[in-house]
């Protein structure tokens, strides 16, 4: 991930928001994410902790975060460890943090190497009665490889089995989960690469290309502009526009069929997420475009709907109740069906199965918990679709949106998605 500089005034503001939600006498520790193997000497590439980045700004492996901020020592307060550069790590791996820079990226004074760390915080822990330690607290998160922070947690209980252990997770998916103005800045930009992907897309689409190529066409757009795919991209050709998570990516473009792009940039870690479904040969079927246009207006339903004290469970049954009643129009449900419906099984699953709308930020499933409510300062997604199996064919539209004190800011609001938009753009290529 290529880094885009933000201010250290952020991270500074960040540190004071936590620290004002730590218990007296108090530390907090955060962790790297580790360099993940892959084969025999492979390893993948550094993908920061989002929560150590939110708190630093800073991208480099097997950096920690301490916090403690009545620590009797002034000095430390606040401390970011780094690894020591030496000429062995600049040759084989490249530049890292001098301590100087490690300050003006993070804006914390007091900057140590990582082999001072286990000193440092003995003699902390020795002051302190509370432990705020990190883990993974995602609802839907899947981890059956050990983190750093997960080994770092067995270690301080072994070590020190007498504090009080706390979570940090929950203070720091309540701190995430309302946008700074920075932040919302960084997502916007983004949304803005997303959008010149798209673009680019639709001028080149034609029958006879592979999925592939497409995929290709996004990523030379991205990463010529120091991006990178937010998420494995879907781009997924007639019937595959029903499964919804399709990442095969390898089969062709065919005239009639629409093709759905799951597809959006992520820039100096803040990411975007856009759906557009569009037709392969520049123009819509007359049964496309009214499943389209259906869909299109539950999308315009739902990013009215985003408002400060719902959840987004609120938001999925709003849409499911939308989607249905599209559902009767076109003839794929009766009005009998609405009325026997249960919350428990609506009418419109079998046309909508997921989810309509979810937090995004440093994350694309940005943390939160599901009895949070919506306040002003998120940015969420918005994604109603209908497919049709029997039909071979689904439309998803999705678009990243801001949640205001008076309204709802759409970041992707430029990017086509009317039926007619569409059309005019792959049509001029």
């Amino acid at each position: 991930m290529k880094a885009v500089p933000l201010p250290a005034a952020l991270f500074i503001l960040n540190r004071e928001r936590l620290v004002q939600k730590l218990l007296p006498r108090s530390l907090a520790v955060l962790n790297a994410n580790d360099i993940m193997p892959t084969n025999a000497d492979g390893s993948m590439g550094h993908l920061q902790n989002a929560d150590l980045f939110y708190l630093t700004g800073i991208h480099q492996e097997e950096t920690i975060l301490l916090l403690a901020p009545d620590a009797f020592d002034p000095n430390h307060r606040e401390i970011l460890f780094v690894r020591q550069p030496n000429e062995h790590l600049t040759i084989w791996e490249g530049h890292k943090l001098a301590k100087e820079e490690a300050t003006a990226l993070s804006g914390i004074k007091q900057v140590r190497w990582l082999s001072e760390f286990p000193g440092i915080f003995r003699q902390l822990m020795c002051e302190v009665e509370n432990a705020y330690l990190n883990s993974n607290e995602h609802p839907r998160a899947d981890a059956p490889v050990e983190t750093r922070d997960a080994r770092f947690v067995r270690a301080c209980r072994k070590q020190f089995p007498l504090h009080h252990y706390r979570r940090l997770a929950p203070l720091m998916h309540e701190l995430r989960s309302v946008k700074s103005p920075h932040e919302i800045d960084a997502i916007k930009a983004a949304c803005d690469l997303t959008g010149k992907g798209f673009r680019r897309v639709c001028k080149f689409l034609k029958p006879g290309v592979n999925e592939a190529e497409v995929e290709a066409e996004f990523a030379h757009e991205f990463l010529r502009h120091k991006g990178q795919f937010a998420y494995a991209p879907i781009i997924a050709g007639g019937a595959n526009n029903n499964i919804l998570h399709y990442t095969q990516n390898d089969q062709i473009c065919k005239k009639g069929d629409l093709l759905l792009l799951d597809v959006a940039a992520g820039l100096g870690n803040y990411m975007s997420d856009l759906t557009r479904t569009i037709p392969v040969n520049g123009r819509f079927t007359r049964r496309q475009k009214q499943v389209y246009n259906a869909v299109l207006r539950v999308f315009r339903a739902q990013v009215a709907a985003l408002v400060p004290g719902k959840t987004t469970k609120d938001l999925r049954l709003e849409c499911e109740e939308h989607v249905a009643k599209e559902c009767v129009d076109l003839g794929l449900l009766k009005p009998s069906q609405l009325k026997k419906q249960t919350p428990d099984n609506p009418a419109a699953r079998p046309f909508f199965m997921h989810g309509v709308s979810h937090p995004i930020g440093l994350d694309v499933h940005d943390v939160t918990y599901n009895h949070f409510k919506i306040e002003p300062g998120w940015v969420l997604t918005v994604e109603p679709a209908i497919y049709i199996k029997e039909e071979g064919f689904g439309v998803r539209l999705e678009n990243t949106v801001v949640v205001t004190e008076t309204g709802q800011l759409d970041l992707m609001a430029g990017i086509p998605i009317e039926a007619d938009e569409i059309e005019d753009l792959m049509n001029r290529r």
